[in-house]
């Protein structure tokens, strides 16, 4: 049975067992606990050791192991503010490469924002296409583009799309060619219509001539004889 203590507990701590050491720290101070096979030992501690946070609270401070992955210190317990040697520190989590877009920062562990890159205004939206062409469908894409100013180390592959794409519809998807061309075609067709109905008119004319020519001639009577 373990018997809690006031008094012959080491410095820093208010109140001890002999089984699990410190119970209580002091005010200004964090417990710390440490397993020992099948035993937890509190130590009182001024700060939270590398791979612990430190967690005030009005009843006793805690140091509370990060749960980071490959993480030294931390903010909280899924927030890492420095990790192990050789790793790259990026949103409060450590990788061994910084993330596509990404570079480490003046030379230190910690990967940069590419924000970094300087970039130009966006230019305007170009004409809705498609395929290359600019009539002749309804829904198609227009492009906007920008520059790379300056890019961290020099690469620009660090840097953010300098294209942007987005749907678009056209007012008018049919081509002025093809407007033209149907035009065209439907003057044609009027003038073989009215060719047509000339040639008509004309061969219905003829007939009918050919007709008034072929008529029967009656011949005349001769005068009778005088008496």
């Amino acid at each position: 049975v373990s018997t809690e203590l006031s008094q012959g507990c080491a410095r820093g701590c208010d109140l001890c067992s002999e089984f699990n050491g410190c119970l209580r720290c002091s005010p200004k101070l964090f417990i710390l606990l440490e397993r020992n096979d099948i035993r937890q030992i509190g130590i009182c501690l001024p700060s939270c050791p590398l791979g612990y946070f430190g967690l005030r609270n009005t009843d006793m401070n805690k140091c509370i192991k990060c749960k980071i992955e490959n993480c030294e210190s931390c903010f909280s317990r899924n927030f890492c503010t420095k990790c192990k040697e050789g790793l790259y520190l990026h949103k409060g989590r450590c990788y061994v490469t910084c993330p596509e877009g990404y570079a480490a920062a003046n030379g230190t562990m910690e990967c940069s924002s590419p924000a970094q890159c300087e970039m130009s205004e966006w230019g305007p939206w170009g004409p809705c296409s498609k395929k290359r062409k600019l009539c002749g469908f309804k829904k198609g894409n227009e492009d906007r583009t920008r520059r790379i100013l300056q890019a961290p180390s020099g690469d620009v592959s660090l840097c953010p799309a300098t294209t942007e794409v987005r749907r678009c519809t056209v007012q008018k998807s049919q081509c002025p060619e093809g407007k033209r061309k149907k035009k065209e075609e439907q003057g044609k067709q009027d003038n073989g219509n009215r060719n047509r109905k000339d040639t008509k008119d004309t061969k219905s004319g003829t007939k009918k001539r050919k007709n008034k020519q072929r008529g029967t001639t009656v011949p005349a009577t001769p005068a009778s004889p005088a008496q």
